[in-house]
């Protein structure tokens, strides 16, 4: 999906609505490539819609995905520290059929870029998003991939009958937050489905390994998260990889 074209790549705020709430998301995607784009829906961190999300976006675009990082919060709203976040992070792990109702809303948006091809959507998220990709994955959505970058994995668990995406783990093997237990299951519940998955685990990786600013926000809050440059080169090289065998 690489281009030897010049990117030019368009960065731009969209608004929109659902669940009777104003979202206000970001659009990326190159102008120079012409017709129809593959697109990969991000889903942020349990802070929230913020710079690291669109630079995702935006390393997105550069790939040749229209790439559209969705505001699961609504307003743009951010978590300031973990209470804020964990209390607006707590409705979407205990009502799946929320989540699915924000994510639906955000697809009907970028379903109407004339760029989209809606025949080939993945999506991708950190932490809080993996788990949320994770969970629209079983929960049916039409999605050709999903990757989660350090997710919880305490999921809805997957049906044979449902899942549609196949699914890539990008896991921090020393992550604290995310139990060996919780792993088994995780994959039991995969391989009893027969879904197609692959479970990468990242040597010394702490949870949030893929955000540059993870190492300042743990030391701030005393968190067990730090940054991890080989990790987050891995997993993104890992998602590239996966892409190309699965989703286009």
């Amino acid at each position: 999906m690489e281009t030897n074209q010049t990117p030019a790549i368009v960065a731009e705020p969209v608004s929109y609505t659902g669940d009777s709430v104003t979202m206000n998301g970001f659009v990326a995607y190159d102008s120079a490539l012409k017709g129809k784009l593959p697109v990969v829906m991000i889903i942020h961190e349990w802070w929230g819609i913020n710079d690291y999300t669109k630079s995702r976006a935006k390393q997105l675009a550069a790939l040749g995905y229209l790439a559209m990082a969705v505001d699961f919060y609504g307003n743009g709203i951010n978590g300031n520290n973990p209470d804020e976040a964990q209390k607006l992070a707590m409705p979407f792990y205990e009502n799946p059929a929320k989540a699915q109702k924000r994510f639906d809303a955000a697809l009907e948006k970028v379903k109407t870029y004339p760029q989209a091809d809606t025949t080939k959507i993945a999506a991708i998220g950190y932490c809080f998003g993996g788990s949320m990709v994770l969970n629209m994955a079983a929960l049916g959505e039409d999605l050709k991939a999903v990757v989660s970058f350090h997710g919880g994995l305490r999921t809805v668990p997957a049906q044979r009958n449902t899942l549609k995406a196949k699914i890539l783990v990008c896991h921090g093997a020393a992550d604290k937050f995310i139990q060996a237990d919780e792993i088994a299951a995780f994959r039991k519940n995969l391989d009893t489905v027969g879904a197609v998955y692959s479970f990468k685990a990242y040597d010394g990786a702490l949870h949030a390994f893929s955000n540059p600013a993870a190492t300042e926000i743990g030391k701030k809050f005393k968190m067990d998260i730090a940054y991890n440059a080989a990790a987050d080169t891995a997993s993104w090289n890992d998602m590239k990889a996966f892409f190309k065998q699965y989703f286009y």
